[in-house]
Formats: structure tokens, sequence, C-alpha cells
């Protein structure tokens, strides 16, 4: 066994107090000179305890103070951790250590001098755990406290240092030389010492040997072989010019910036006093003022008012969208399609994309890790984007909160919700409005400046158990005038801001989110004030605490399955949609106290600040429409109620859709409400689109012929009720007018893009311009002006278009009625083909009908012939 140094106990517990000025509360053990050889006392760090699941207090305790460790994960550690294991001064020890476990006792009197200490042979360890370990090692006597006071008034000494093995670190590192040193003497002639020496300047080119070189040679007496050798290696790249000849398979536009030419002063006043400048400054003179009087480019029909209007749709005013500016990003949108779009509510011309990778990316195994972002542009900068959200997968589809366009929320290909909060980044986007910007930052001409988008990290995001087990293909917004329970049922919104949110997946569910604190919070408007100054005073780069309490514990309140009607399974929603709920019975509410309006409504809505108030003190709300809209995989429009109903034992559960109507045989890819007439509905999917009316659920009041293309989205118009827009997989747009022609499109726009269109937006900016937003499969963004002649509505389109809509309606239940009617004809025209009741009755019966008929057959002749006077009346006789 080898020497083992002592550590006396004082000096451990004095190591322990010192370094943060606290007491020790403990009682300083009695110093011991010694202790039995086969123990060894250790210091356990806290990192090293957690490791071996011998956590002071937790693991072992005073009563239980025995840990058997294993050997090969002492030894392990030791490797690992090298001098840093709090067991490499007992290396050599535990690798002759003769079985495979080792006890370790925790110390909590430090009698050992230190928290623990090893036991070092295996009869000591089978003693130890047979006996009470107070048998083999006695704690100290208590001490006085007279004594402890001697011991605190001691001055501190210098303890002797103790090896634990760092020496063997250092000499492994420092450099030993092993061979002899090489002496080298130099040497002159005596006759040259003292002897007086004269410096020239030389002119190296005036001799052959005008340099003096020490070139190295190989010395035949002696060879040295080079053992190491050290050489430094550049990597650069290949330079290599090649060409290639391409097609151009499809126009893209393109802009190029070049420098002007400009004329010194000499070749100015040459210009300026030529003959022909002077000859053709009159007419230039004459036309400038010609257009100043009067616009000479003007069209005087428009300028007179006959106007789309005017002219009853009959004269074209512009056949086809105008393209306003293209967004797109190879650093960003490289290899990506965009899922979502949205058009910032309040500020103008910015617009935010998500992008996703494209379907026949995700089944490759890419070595690195993409990111994934929601992109912002603007009209002032369409070649760089203005802001990025980081999003921890691919976005399918996201939606600005109508009460505070600040808060962003989305749906994650993992399932997973997420909340953004770019508050901090609004200056900025409002900042990228146009203004006297320069070309040459519009272009990027300077290498030097690097427009790189601040890059904003995610607030919250939902947990990945409890959210959806496929992507979120859809996500809304609960209006501000009503919330839901946990049971479905919709309530009053004392808040009055958007506070939920509904989601779909392809997993068969439909969940709804709370997004606020769900425990009570009770804070002072004041407070409320500060929060919110401290909300906008955000740097970039932090992330806001706006929902904090969310993050990763982020729960469902309900969730709504979709169980098939007729058959086993359920349906897989990609789209729903709702009714929105106009009338908001708190609007405008009076506070008790003061009579006034909420003074909470002057600022942004802090969402950390609000909590979710109990069920039992909020007023149901009977009339709001608890249906929902939802388009399948395969292009099933099912119509559904999400409030929850119980079963016979109490429990809550999802009820059975109402209707199911399969009419698209594909995807659907879009359910959109008309914005003028709210029980209307768009849907698309498939090669066809249909408008349906809420109420009934029997079919659509309208469905399109089916086309040869698929239709990939629809989109109303936002101004006129009568047009609609239906992309294709082709990139055309088709333009219906229901007022022009029901039967085919009224314009077909193509060659808007060269691939997939994936989604449509409009936007009005102003009376005077109307954008219409379309993404393509290849992540482009193309923002087209709309002609007045899709944007300015008839004076009774309003009116024609819901005509059309009721004879739609009414159509529909003639042809359902009609339809029944030949339903119950054929059964009736069956029945007789079944098995007859008694049939030698029925022969009787159809015997005497028969010869019943045919009596009365013979008097209808006897009467005409009588008529005809062509026989006697007396000459009738019957015989029966």
């Amino acid at each position: 066994m080898p020497p083992r140094k002592t550590r006396s106990a004082k000096s451990s517990a004095a190591r322990k107090g010192t370094g943060k000025g606290k007491k020790i509360e403990l009682p300083t053990p009695v110093e011991k000179s010694d202790h039995p050889e086969d123990i060894f006392p250790m210091v356990l760090t806290s990192a090293t305890q957690e490791l071996f699941d011998c956590r002071a207090d937790e693991d072992v305790t005073g009563e239980n103070p025995y840990k058997l460790l294993k050997k090969d994960n002492i030894l392990q550690d030791i490797k690992i951790r090298a001098a840093v294991s709090d067991f490499s001064p007992v290396k050599k020890i535990v690798v002759d250590y003769p079985e495979d476990e080792i006890l370790l006792v925790y110390d909590k009197d430090f009698t050992s001098g230190q928290n623990f200490y090893l036991v070092l042979t295996p009869q000591t360890k089978d003693s130890l755990l047979k006996c009470n370990p107070l048998d083999v090692v006695q704690p100290p006597e208590p001490e006085t406290p007279d004594v402890f006071q001697n011991e605190a008034n001691k001055s501190r000494e210098p303890k002797q240092w103790i090896s634990l093995g760092s020496e063997k670190e250092i000499d492994e590192e420092s450099v030993i030389e092993t061979r002899g040193k090489l002496l080298y003497k130099c040497s002159r002639v005596r006759k040259k010492f003292g002897a007086p020496v004269s410096f020239s300047d030389r002119n190296t080119t005036d001799a052959n040997d005008g340099y003096l070189a020490c070139t190295s040679y190989q010395h035949s007496s002696f060879s040295i072989k080079q053992m190491q050798k050290d050489c430094m290696i550049q990597a650069v790249p290949r330079l290599q010019s090649s060409s290639a000849q391409t097609q151009w398979k499809y126009q893209k536009n393109i802009s190029t910036q070049y420098k002007a030419r400009e004329l010194n002063n000499e070749e100015t006043e040459n210009t300026l006093l030529a003959e022909s400048l002077k000859s053709a400054l009159p007419r230039v003179l004459h036309a400038l003022q010609q257009e100043e009087i009067m616009n000479v480019f003007s069209d005087d029909w428009k300028a007179l008012g006959a106007g789309a209007e005017a002219v009853g749709w009959s004269e074209t005013v512009s056949e086809g969208l105008m393209l306003y500016q293209g967004f797109t990003d190879q650093k960003y949108t490289k290899d990506k399609k965009i899922s979502s779009i949205n058009w910032h509510p309040t500020i103008y011309g910015v617009i935010a994309v998500a992008l996703t990778e494209k379907k026949e990316e995700w089944l490759n195994e890419l070595p690195d890790v993409r990111h994934s972002f929601i992109v912002f542009y603007s009209f002032s900068d369409f070649s760089n984007p203005q802001l990025l959200l980081e999003c921890p997968d691919d976005i399918f589809a996201f939606e600005f909160c109508p009460s505070d366009p600040n808060i962003i929320v989305g749906g994650c290909k993992n399932g997973q919700v997420v909340l953004w909060d770019i508050s901090a980044h609004i200056t900025h986007l409002q900042g990228s409005q146009p203004s006297g910007k320069n070309i040459s930052d519009m272009f990027d001409l300077d290498d030097n400046n690097k427009n790189t988008p601040p890059v904003i990290r995610y607030c919250a995001v939902s947990s990945i158990e409890s959210s959806h087990k496929a992507r979120i293909t859809d996500v809304k917004w609960l209006p501000p005038t009503f919330e839901v329970t946990r049971s479905g049922i919709p309530v009053e919104n004392k808040s009055n801001i958007c506070v939920q949110i509904v989601t779909c997946s392809p997993d068969c569910t439909v969940l709804f989110w709370d997004v606020r604190v769900m425990r009570l919070l009770s804070q002072s408007t004041s407070e409320r004030r500060q929060n919110v100054a401290q909300k906008t005073q955000l740097t970039p780069y932090s992330v806001p605490e706006t929902f904090k309490h969310l993050d990763t514990t982020w729960k469902p309140l309900f969730r709504v399955s979709l169980p098939k009607i007729d058959a086993s399974g359920e349906y897989a929603p990609l789209k729903f949609n709702f009714e929105p709920y106009t009338c908001n019975g708190n609007a405008g509410i009076k506070t008790e106290d003061t009579g006034e309006e909420d003074e909470s409504s002057e600022f942004i809505p802090d969402y950390s600040q609000l909590r979710v108030h109990s069920a039992k003190t909020l007023t149901a709300l009977e009339d709001v429409n608890t249906k929902l809209y939802i388009g399948t995989e395969d292009g099933e429009i099912v119509y559904t109620d999400w409030k929850l109903c119980k079963d016979d034992s109490g429990q809550l559960h999802s009820a059975k859709p109402l209707h199911c109507v399969n009419i698209h045989h594909w995807v659907v890819n879009t359910i959109q409400r008309s914005p003028f007439f709210k029980d209307v509905i768009l849907t698309t999917g498939g090669w066809n689109f249909a408008i349906w009316k809420e109420g009934v659920m029997d079919g659509p009041i309208m469905v399109s012929p089916s086309s040869e293309l698929l239709c990939t989205v629809g989109c109303w118009s936002l101004t006129r009720p009568a047009v609609f827009f239906i992309g294709k997989e082709n990139g055309s747009i088709d333009v219906w007018n229901l007022v022009k022609q029901t039967s085919e499109p009224s314009q077909v726009l193509t060659h808007i893009t060269t691939t997939k269109i994936t989604c449509i937006s409009p936007w009005i900016s102003s009376p005077k311009q109307h954008f219409l937003a379309v993404t393509d499969d290849l992540g482009m963004v193309r923002v087209f002006k709309i002609p007045k002649k899709l944007c300015i509505p008839s004076k009774s389109e309003s009116l024609s278009v819901k005509k059309y809509f009721e004879l739609g309606e009414e159509t529909l239940k003639n042809f359902l009625k009609r339809e029944e009617l030949w339903t119950k004809e054929k059964r009736e025209a069956e029945e007789p083909k079944k098995e007859p009741d008694k049939p030698v009755k029925s022969l009787q019966e159809n015997k005497e009908k028969d010869l019943k008929e045919y009596r009365e057959y013979l008097a209808l002749e006897e009467s005409i012939l009588q008529g005809m006077g062509l026989r006697p009346a007396t000459a009738i006789t019957h015989e029966t």
C-alpha cells in the first residue's frame, strides 16, 4: 500500500469557508494526525457527484452514506477528464483493486478530513456494509464554545502542498533537450587583428559577381538525416475561365447600373456654343411650355368622366395585370417555395412570405441544416429583404394579429405553433419607406455595403408533446369579439383583443390555443405602461419577453377531432374557415368606478399582462356561429361544429360532422369567405372550384367545369363582389366575373409566372391603388397593379350577384327535390316486381276488370250506332 499524506480536517473546512466570506455553520472537526490506511479521504465536486449519482444529502445521507461505484466508470472518468478528474490521485489504487465495485462513503461530519472517503480494501468494504459506519470511523467529540472560539482566533497557517498529479502533465508538456549542443568555433588570421578596415559602396551591376551568395552544398565528410521538418501550406482556389451557351427559356426582369459619361469643361462649352443646339433650343422650350400647360399624353375619354362604369363594361380599360414590382433573394429563396403570404396591415408596401423546402427536397438527406425564415420585403427596396423571422422549422401558414400587427403567429412543419413580437423593429420597417435613397444603395453597387437584414428570434413555441403530430397547414386568430371556453362555448371577451388561435393539421385535429397567462396577475395601469415602455425599448438583438410564460410549455385549450360520418376513421383537414362575429356587446363599455372608457385601450395590448378569466364570470354568446368549413386531403368539404358534447359517462368529446360533400376529388387548398357576403364561401381544389352558401349543405350553389390544369389557389376581389381569381399550376390566373358570364372565365392572364402559383393576396393601399401579390414555386414574389376594370364595381353589381346566389340556391333545392322524386318513382316502379301476394286472387280480379271494360265498350258502340241511325233502339239487348 503506498503511503498517503494526511490532510487535516481543519484545513479542509477552512478552505470550504473561504472565498465568499461566509461563516462556517458546521462545527470544526478535531484535527487528526492521520487516518486508517484502508481508506482514502477525497473531495468530490458537484459535477462529479452528479455524474456518479452520489450527491450529498440527496443520493447519500448521514443515515445511508454508502455508494458502490463501478470500477470501469471511475477509470473511464479518469481517461476522459485526466487530471481534472477527482479520482486521478487514486488511479493506481483503482486499477489494482481486485473487485468490480468500490465503496464510497459520505463523511457528513468530516471525520476523515474530507466530505467523502474511498474504501481501499474489500475486507473493509464488507465490514462497513455489515456494521454501523460509526464503528469504523468514529466521529470527533463535539467541541466546546471555548475551543471553537480559540480555533477561530488562530491565524491561518500555510498548508503543505499535496500533489494531485498535475506535475506529471507539466513535465509531459515541457521541452527536454535530447541531443548534445553543437559547438561552432570562428577564428581569424592573427595578422589581420587590428588592421584598418575601409568600407565603400559597390554597384551590383558593374560586375558579374556583383552580389555574394552563400549557397548550400553537399559535404562529402558527413550527412544529416532530417527527421522532422516544419513547413507551411496555403490552399488557394484554382482560377478557370470557361463559357457556355444557354437557352432563354423564360423571361426575367433584370436591371443594371452604369456610370454616366461626363464631359470636361472645354467639351461642355463647345457643346453649348454649337449652332445645332442653339437652333433646337426654341423648339424645346415651346414643347416644355405645352407640357406644362396641358398633358399631351392624357386620355381625353377618361378626362370627360366616361370611365369603366359609364361604358357598362363593354369598352376595355385595361386588358390585364401590370407588373409593379418583383421580390426575390437567392440567399434565402434558393431551392425553396413560398407557402404563405400576408400584407402588413398598417405599413405601406411591406409584405411577408414564408419559405419552405420543395417537396422533392424533403425526401433527400441533406448534409447541412438550412435555416427557415419568414422574409419581409418592402416597395422601397425590392432587391434586399428588410426583416427575417427565425423559425424552428418550415412555416406553412402564418398570420398577423388583428389587434396588434406586431404579433405574428405561425404553424411549423413539425406541428408546433410559434409566436413572434416585432415591436422593436417597427421603426426599421417604417424607415424603409420611400425617401431620398441613393441609387447606389438601391442596387448595392458598393461591395463594402452589406445589406444584412435583422433576424428576429421567436418569443415562444408550443410544447412538442402537446402540439400537432403533422405539419400545420392553416392558422387563424379568433376575432376580438368573443373567446371560447375549454368546451368550445363562445363567451364574451372582456379584453377586446385577439387572445385565441385556431390551427389545423392533417393529423385529423383542429386545436384552439390561448396566448394569455394562465395564473392570476394583478397590476395597475401605471405598471402596465411601464412594461409597455420597456417593451418598446428592446434592442434589435434581444428576444422580447411578451410570451415568455408560454415558451416550450404552451398547450392547446382544447382539441376538436373529425370522425367520419358513415365510415370508420377521421378526416384530415388542410384548410378551415369560420364566420366572423361582428356584434360585440362589450365595445364601448364604461368602467363602473370612473364611468370612463377603459384606459388600457389607449395602449398597445401587452399580452404578458393578460390573464385568463374564469368561465363562470363570462356571459355566453348564443348568437355566435360555431360551425367550421373544413377542406380535407381527399377533396371533401366538411361542415362541423367545434363545440364539444358530453357522452353518457359525462366526458367531453367531439361530435360527428353535420355534412360532408366530396366535390373536388383532390387536395383542397383554399376556403375563403366573400368580403361582401359573409355566408358565401369559395373553395378550390383538384381541377375545379365551388361556391357554397352557409345553411345549404346538400351541395354547392355553383361548381366550375373541370379544367385540364390543377387549381392551386383562389381569392376573392376586395372591391368587386362578382370577381375572384383562380391560380393554376401552369402559372396563369383565371379571372371570373359572375355578372358577365358563369360558364368560363371572363379573362385568362397567361405568363404570370413560369411555374405553379402557390399564393394570391390582394391589397388596397389607396382608392386609386389596388395590388395583387402572386407567389410561385420558385420563391418569387410578384406584385401586380390591378386595372380599374377589375377594381371599380358597377352600380347594381352587388344586387345582381346576390340574386345570382339566390337563384343558385333555388336551383339546387329544385334539383334535390326532383332527384328525390325520381328516386321515389324508381322505388315505386321496382316494388311490383317483388313477390306478389296471393297470385290466384289477383288473376280473378284482372279477369273481372277486363269483362267490365268489355261491356262498357259494347254499350258505347251501341250508342254510337244508334246515334248514326244504323241500328234501331229496340234491337239493343244485353244478356247477362
